[in-house]
């Protein structure tokens, strides 16, 4: 990819995001702010590897890749419709840098949230880390450690922010569960 075409969508995609996130962005302690950082490493990770997208569709890490995008979209479609469907969320108030998806009135803990507390965000590190494989790098392998990091924080500020919400329910919720991968993390 030419380097003026990967930059202007980089720059495109940072100003979509930030224009996405600004109300997070003013929230340092927030969850939001760190997505921010995890969304933007993975725009890079795309950008970087998409010359290589396609490339020896059949090698080992193009077919790792290929498992863990597809893992990534279903958790994503999966985590959205059992929030939509049973964390019964509403509109956050006026200022707050809630999504409107995040504000649900209760917890959600069938589905995949039965054994994982993230499965958004286990969608975002498998996306990440899907990208990368496409054309492991240095680069692409110090940007999807960046990603991974960003999640983590985002999940940690999150469960705080959980446990505010919901009180005890969630500390025995994160005793029986794990954080992005089931049984092991």
């Amino acid at each position: 990819m030419p380097t003026a075409l990967a930059f202007s969508l980089l720059l495109a995609g940072t100003v979509f995001l930030i224009a996405v996130s600004w109300r997070s962005l003013r929230h340092p302690s927030f969850h939001g702010f760190f997505r921010f950082f995890a969304f933007e490493a993975i725009l890079c990770i795309v950008i970087v590897n998409a010359p290589l997208w396609f490339d020896r569709p059949f090698a080992p890490l193009q077919l790792l890749s290929w498992v863990l995008l597809t893992a990534s979209l279903f958790l994503a479609v999966h985590s959205f419709h059992l929030l939509r469907h049973r964390g019964r969320p509403s509109a956050p108030g006026p200022g707050s840098p809630l999504f409107p998806i995040e504000n649900t009135a209760s917890l959600v803990t069938t589905g995949a949230y039965r054994f994982i507390r993230h499965p958004a965000y286990a969608s975002l590190l498998y996306l990440a880390w899907g990208a990368a494989f496409k054309s492991l790098s240095p680069l692409s392998a110090a940007l999807a450690v960046v990603a991974s990091a960003s999640l983590l924080a985002t999940a940690k500020a999150e469960e705080a922010e959980n446990i505010s919400r919901f009180g005890p329910v969630y500390r025995d919720y994160m005793a029986r569960s794990r954080l992005f991968i089931p049984f092991v993390l």
